[in-house]
């Protein structure tokens, strides 16, 4: 029995569909290279901007993750049992967290961003350095046309 092929090519012109196919090729790459550190791409994330910001709180971090908090909680707790974050009370709002990497943590984040920088140098091989720079400029102003006022219609 043949397999049927499946088009979709009326879906091909759409940017947003583009983005997303592009997007779940470099998820799955990059949660492929991080699985032999116990890291998945949302946990690298939350690495590094902690890394990038140690004592920031659990709230500022789900922000800068576009994450919902109860999902947030889950990679953190997982972070922390592993030993490669700690949750500080802040003394100001004892209600608060403020995250920092360990030492071992610290050490799991660089390899693991030497890892994503050759993945990152993989799925933008096919790309020169002034296309890719292009694309980034693009996706950024891509990701903030919503939050620019749109025309009363």
């Amino acid at each position: 029995m043949e397999k049927q092929v499946i088009s979709d090519t009326s879906l091909r012109c759409f940017a947003g569909y583009a983005l997303k196919r592009a997007f779940n090729s470099v998820q799955a790459d990059v949660n492929a290279t991080l699985a032999p550190l116990g890291l998945r791409m949302l946990s690298f994330s939350a690495l590094a901007v902690i890394a990038e910001n140690p004592g920031l709180r659990q709230s500022q971090l789900a922000g800068a993750l576009s994450i919902e908090r109860p999902n947030l909680v889950i990679v953190l707790d997982d972070l922390e049992q592993r030993g490669l974050i700690v949750r500080d009370r802040v003394p100001s709002d004892r209600r608060a967290y403020a995250l920092r990497l360990t030492d071992d943590g610290g050490r799991v984040y660089q390899l693991a961003a030497s890892a994503v920088q050759a993945h990152d140098a993989r799925m933008t091989s096919g790309l020169s350095k002034v296309e890719r720079l292009a694309m980034i400029d693009a996706l950024r102003r891509i990701e903030t046309a919503n939050t620019k006022e749109q025309p009363d219609g």
